[in-house]
């Protein structure tokens, strides 16, 4: 079995057996202060990448932001669904992968994307169609916001990302910020900039 055909099972099997331990049921800190803090963007087209349950997508919703979100599991994509309805909020949720965006009904621009570990589990003879399918999207400006794990937190060394790795696949983008994660092994949260049109 391939690598990504290993992710995709271990995550269907999460959404199968229950809540996926990485579900909070709340929108990460970093997220929260990117939408609320004093800097904050004025709200517009988003694009959450690996959504999930949706979770992140119904609080980008609740705070102005018109949200499109993708995730390759299809039991995942009907509890995100599931959740927008029950809470009210407008999102439009897709089952797609986000290596091939052109196939997902998601066209551009987005002013912001937001990433929880999606990149992560991308086998890295992909990572370049998933930046390449982000940028054809990006409005002038636009940000990326991406949770990312240490090349080093796992094993099999085809998971995690680096700020170098970034800083190459993700052409006409500035890296801003590269925050270390809280957890005990190596994660970051990482911000990028799409450059804006002269």
């Amino acid at each position: 079995m391939t690598a990504s055909a290993t992710v995709r099972r271990a995550l269907e099997d999460y959404y199968r057996d229950g809540k996926p331990p990485w579900d909070s049921g709340v929108a990460p800190p970093e997220l929260v202060a990117l939408v609320e803090g004093p800097d904050a963007p004025p709200p517009g087209r988003v694009l959450e990448l690996g959504c999930g349950t949706g979770t992140n997508a119904v609080y980008l919703a609740r705070h102005g932001w018109r949200v499109t979100a993708v995730d390759l599991i299809e039991r995942a994509v009907l509890q995100a669904r599931e959740k927008a309805a029950a809470s009210g909020a407008d999102v439009t949720v897709l089952c797609a992968d986000a290596t091939r965006l052109d196939e997902a009904g998601a066209p551009g621009t987005y002013d912001l994307f937001f990433d929880l570990s999606c990149y992560c589990g991308i086998p890295p003879h992909r990572r370049d169609a998933y930046a390449e399918g982000i940028t054809r999207r990006a409005a002038p400006g636009a940000r990326l916001l991406m949770f990312v794990y240490g090349p080093e937190a796992f094993d099999d060394g085809v998971f995690g990302a680096t700020a170098d790795e970034l800083r190459s696949r993700f052409t006409g983008w500035q890296l801003t910020d590269v925050t270390p994660g809280t957890n005990p092994f190596p994660t970051f949260w990482l911000t990028l900039r799409r450059a804006a049109e002269a």
